[in-house]
């Protein structure tokens, strides 16, 4: 291999370093709440069900509890694994709903959480709807792919409610 060759090579796996650390800070944060073993690996790390939580970027007073798997083994260690395509989301009131900016509206809702799964072609995504009738907060997960993503999701549903006395707010709309 001539020099050049090794120079674009290297180039090329800093550049896949940098676009995976710049993904993983989309979620920076979300905190890691615990893990659950599923299956024993000799080499490298078992397979776990790893758990998180997130609050609401707009939304002060909802908290989303993510579970999803994690492929361990000697290929999870090196980061080289693919993750399933699969995941659960539960979202709960934890204090005084507070719309702190305007919340989409539209059919597509708006994104509130991004982490990747795979070294660089697959992110598991929760976006927030808005349900205009019964001011609903509704969290869907799922994950893409570059080239297509997996019908595999997950939904919760948040009723914000009084709480403590303080009276719902009404949302900032876009």
């Amino acid at each position: 291999m001539n020099n050049k060759v090794k120079s674009m090579i290297k180039n090329l796996i800093i550049s896949l370093l940098l676009i995976g650390a710049a993904s993983s800070a989309v979620c920076a944060d979300s905190r890691e709440i615990g893990s659950v073993s599923t299956e024993l690996k000799l080499l490298g790390p078992n397979h776990k069900i790893l758990v998180s939580a997130f609050n609401d970027p707009k939304v002060d007073g909802i908290t989303c509890y993510v579970a999803r798997p994690k492929v361990g083994g000697f290929k999870g260690e090196l980061g080289l694994a693919e993750d399933p395509s699969i995941a659960s989301v539960s979202c709960v009131q934890t204090g005084p709903v507070v719309y702190k900016d305007k919340i989409e509206t539209g059919e597509k809702g708006e994104e509130v959480f991004d982490e990747k799964r795979s070294f660089i072609f697959k992110t598991l995504k929760i976006n927030r709807l808005y349900d205009k009738e019964t001011g609903a907060l509704v969290y869907v997960a799922r994950t893409t792919k570059i080239i297509n993503g997996s019908p595999m999701t997950a939904l919760s549903v948040v009723s914000p409610v009084n709480w403590n006395a303080t009276e719902v707010q009404k949302p900032i709309l876009k």
